[in-house]
């Protein structure tokens, strides 16, 4: 009987009562980010699928280095990520993550214009679809994109939590 080299997903909860959230990595990077307030079993639904067969280990030494950024990022003293990433997609979605990484703290892109800065013009649908899969919110800061109006909607972490992400980022208040 041939042994199946399983994967390892370490992660854990960041205690931080504002921003309640879980976290994952590979050995390669940060693999997953997760939605505010949501439990384990997002996160275990998301390794199920993206990493069949991998084991879910709780590490906080494995996952310091990128709790540290997110909660520097939450307290405002982060604008940028200098971590490594495994972030887990298809071509088009990796294409869509890097123009979405391109993006300043506190500036915002229609899905048009990302659509553009992929050379893709007219797929904003895609774009839109490539975005809601975006394993890694906030590092991959895809709550960035808004519609071309101004319009918030559509984001895998809810939309209160892109709202409150966006007020974070420009200072400002978005309605409730």
């Amino acid at each position: 009987m041939e042994d199946k080299v399983r994967h390892l997903v370490f992660y854990q909860q960041l205690d931080n009562q504002e921003w309640p959230l879980y976290l994952a990595a590979t050995s390669e990077g940060l693999c997953f980010v997760g939605s505010l307030g949501e439990g384990f079993a997002e996160l275990e639904n998301w390794t199920e699928k993206y990493i069949p067969g991998a084991l879910l280990e709780e590490n906080e030494a494995e996952t310091a280095k990128y709790a540290e950024q997110l909660q520097e990022y939450f307290k405002g003293e982060r604008s940028r990520f200098d971590i490594p990433l495994n972030a887990i997609g298809t071509d088009f979605q990796q294409e869509v993550w890097t123009a979405l990484k391109e993006l300043s703290y506190g500036e915002t892109a229609s899905y048009g214009e990302i659509a553009d800065k992929i050379n893709r013009p007219g797929s904003s649908r895609a774009v839109g679809t490539a975005i809601g899969k975006n394993p890694i919110l906030i590092v991959v800061p895809c709550h960035r994109v808004i519609h071309k109006n101004g319009g918030i909607s559509g984001y895998r972490g809810k939309l209160p939590m892109k709202k409150k992400l966006l007020a974070l980022e420009t200072k400002m208040t978005f309605g409730k």
